[in-house]
């Protein structure tokens, strides 16, 4: 790096001092590390009551060690009870370590030339040749050696320019290293390797660090759901290797002694939170790994006494036989007992498909006593499959595909739609393929098809080979899927109305699923005889599924009572009124059994906290009070001859709790259920005991982005590889971790914070 010969005159450093700053900069920069630079500062008198208009302030900054620092969130994470180790509180002596040996017995350090023109400090001055730079406020000249800092010094005391800019302008000028020492550097990271550092261990991590190492790897393979090998790969090494080159890896034999101990440590403590609930619903999901080995993950969901919704798993079991084959049930039963669950606990079954739901609900009533539901995702995939399979509407969507598939296939063809796009300002738009397996990818394909429509058929004539390759939709197709899009799109609303968080109950299925039926049959009415088809045949799968013109289906439906007991969909206008005072009576017997004899799971799973008992006290003081009233002959006033007998003096508390409860006034549809009755349940403490065990209930089996996703996720994908060995471990770590942690610290929106589902 070469200095300005002409220094100015008085200044404090002398000729030997310069002589030997001169010879430490010709050392070669690449023969040390980019990490074990250190900052050298060598500054001279400011001189402003010099006659001459210059100020020489020599600076050379260089760049920052490059040492990895924890967050105090971090920190107390890993101290945590789910950690075996503990947190350094200060990580710098090994850093100092490393700096103090990077460094000269003088303290200084090799510096490289950086290039700050880059830095927005710039914006401020004009540059007058290789050693001088001109303010552009008050047209002083100052002396430039490669540094901002006298630029900024001046901003800041000349012309008060500083706080937010001017810290904005100090992170900006974070150099960047030159091309041939970041060549060097990058060769020492991989000369740095455990498989080819012979001087490994010549500088030691400490004990604390490495152990905080170890497991925030361990974090990152549960979480990312990455396999053991991970710790194997080159590139996985050649990182920590350069960021750490004592650190030693874990082979994944010990990771994986380290991941069955985590795994043991969370399990434990899922297990004390499982106590506490009043009741679960299990949710069991068949899915396919990639060499198409079937798993069974069994998920338990539940609202506990903060009315927080809770969907943990309990465990992935590698199903080896056939899964019509295998019994269900007792599978169940013995992932309940490993939890120390009763079978008592559990109020319903949720299944992924109808098969399933048809294979075990039988054999799961008549021997558990456990009603079985159907995942509302998979149902509505069938009603909409069966609206689709109309043979002009089959014609079209197969036309349809082909015509995306040249497209996708034809490098030329592409070209020149982009090209067409690019003069309409469409460039966003992308043709799509649908799966057949998800229907929202039909609804898709169909839109884009029609949003370039008219470039894709001046393509296709412009191309020779695009009409023989490829059959261009006929003009009645295109109006058949121009009118099939309104209806899909009402199909398409729906999934993302049950997408919301306040929505993930099975109470707001049923208003959901009637206001299908409603509007895709308004839609039908002008549409040509097909779409007729299609609505229809939609609208009767849809009534046919979920039971919705037999009166006494909708009565046992769990989802209509869910509805019920969800203040935003109480009043029930998908039920006529007669069966609608049908459910209030059917509650009034619900709450009667539920309170006057009290089933097992409600005394053995459910943990009384301050506010459940003082729930208790109030129920017992007013069911002592109505039997001191006595028969209603003794206590009959005189006013009873005049309006007749008071109905209230004859109505059991827990009635009258339901009568308050029907007449309080409707939420909004944007309105957290659970929020509201965490706030209501004193008022009424018996209808909110029969809300927590309904509105557990999901209405899909997986969250619902999964279910109602286009494609498989990143993390769906990254499941199906992982190894049977540890891949029980690995989900149950990545589902519960993060979910139990938000517990600990009484998160209310614990599901917010908890890591995105696969």
């Amino acid at each position: 790096m070469d200095h300005p010969s002409n220094l100015q005159e008085g200044s404090s450093t002398s000729e030997k001092e310069m002589d030997a700053m001169r010879k430490t900069d010709m050392e070669d920069v690449s023969s040390k590390r980019v990490t074990e630079f250190l900052q050298k500062c060598v500054k001279l008198e400011d001189h402003e009551g010099d006659a001459r208009p210059k100020e020489e302030i020599i600076e050379v900054q260089t760049l920052p060690i490059l040492a990895p620092s924890y967050s105090q969130n971090v920190q107390e994470e890993i101290s945590m009870v789910f950690n075996t180790c503990a947190m350094p509180a200060n990580l710098g002596p090994c850093t100092k370590r490393r700096r103090d040996k990077g460094s000269g017995h003088d303290g200084a350090s090799t510096s490289l030339y950086v290039d700050r023109r880059k830095s927005k400090v710039w914006n401020y001055y004009t540059k007058l040749g290789d050693a001088y730079v001109e303010c552009n406020v008050c047209k002083k000249q100052l002396s430039f050696h490669n540094s901002t800092t006298t630029m900024r010094e001046h901003l800041v005391r000349k012309h008060s320019i500083r706080d937010t800019l001017l810290s904005q302008l100090k992170d900006d000028q974070a150099p960047d290293p030159d091309f041939i020492a970041q060549e060097h550097a990058i060769k020492r990271a991989r000369q740095l390797t455990p498989e080819n550092n012979t001087q490994y261990h010549t500088v030691s991590c400490t004990e604390p660090r490495t152990d905080v190492i170890l497991e925030l790897v361990l974090e990152m393979i549960f979480r990312d759901l990455h396999p053991l090998s991970v710790v194997k790969d080159k590139g996985f090494g050649l990182l920590i290797g350069y960021l750490e080159p004592s650190f030693i890896l874990p082979s994944p034999m010990q990771l994986s002694s380290m991941l069955w101990h985590r795994y043991n440590v969370v399990k434990q403590h899922l297990e004390h939170y499982l106590q506490t609930a009043q009741s679960i619903v299990i949710c069991a999901e068949f899915w396919l790994s990639q060499p198409n080995q079937t798993y069974l993950t069994i998920m338990t969901n539940f609202i506990d006494g903060e009315w927080r919704r809770a969907r943990c798993i309990l465990e992935t079991q590698q199903v080896h036989e056939n899964k019509t084959e295998s019994n269900l049930g007792d599978r169940l039963y013995s992932v309940l007992t490993d939890f120390g669950l009763s079978n008592k606990s559990v109020f319903c079954v949720m299944h992924d498909s109808l098969q399933d739901l048809e294979t075990n609900s039988s054999q799961l009533k008549s021997v558990y006593g456990w009603t079985s539901l159907c995942c509302a995702a998979h149902l509505l995939h069938l009603c909409v499959k069966v609206g689709l399979e109309v043979e002009q509407v089959q014609e079209a969507l197969s036309a349809a595909r082909g015509i995306v598939c040249y497209f996708q296939q034809d490098a030329k063809a592409t070209c020149s739609l982009n090209s067409k796009l690019e003069a309409i300002n469409k460039t966003k738009l992308k043709l799509v393929m649908d799966t057949g397996v998800r229907w929202i990818t039909t609804i898709e394909m169909c839109e884009c098809l029609l949003d370039l429509k008219w470039a894709i058929m001046s393509v296709l004539e412009e191309h020779p080979k695009g009409t023989t390759v490829v059959q261009n939709l006929a003009d009645h197709q295109w109006k058949l899927l121009q009118d099939l899009v309104p209806v899909m799109r009402t199909l398409k609303i729906a999934t993302s109305f049950l997408r919301e968080e306040q929505n993930f109950s099975i109470s707001s299925l049923m208003p959901c699923i009637h206001g299908i039926v409603t509007a895709i049959g308004q839609q039908s009415e002008e549409a040509s005889g097909v779409i007729k088809t299609v609505v229809n045949n939609i609208r009767s799968e849809l009534t046919q599924r979920w039971g919705i013109l037999d009166d006494e289906k909708l009565l046992e439906s769990p989802a209509v009572v869910a509805s019920f007991l969800d203040p935003r969909f109480k009043e029930m206008r998908f039920l006529n009124p007669s069966l609608r005072s049908e459910l209030h009576k059917k509650i009034k017997s619900m709450l009667s059994q539920f309170f006057n004899h009290q089933s097992p799971l409600s005394t053995q799973f459910w943990v009384p906290s301050s506010d459940y008992k003082a729930e208790v006290g109030e129920a017992g003081g007013q069911l002592a009070a109505h039997k001191e009233r006595g028969p209603s002959g003794q206590s009959q006033s005189m006013y009873d001859i005049l309006l007749g007998k008071d109905p209230t003096e004859s109505m059991p508390e827990i009635h009258q709790q339901l009568e308050n409860y029907i007449v309080e006034p409707l939420c909004k549809r944007s309105t957290n259920p659970l929020d509201w009755w965490k706030n209501n349940e004193h008022r009424f403490p018996s209808v909110a005991r029969l809300a927590r065990q309904y509105l557990a209930i999901p209405a899909t089996v997986v969250p619902p982005d999964q279910a109602f996703a286009a494609s498989e996720s990143a993390l769906e994908h990254r499941r199906g590889v992982l190894a049977p060995e540890n891949l029980d471990q690995i989900l149950f770590l990545h589902q519960n971790f993060d979910f139990l942690e938000s517990m600990r610290n009484g998160n209310e929106n614990p599901n917010k914070n908890a890591h995105s589902q696969y």
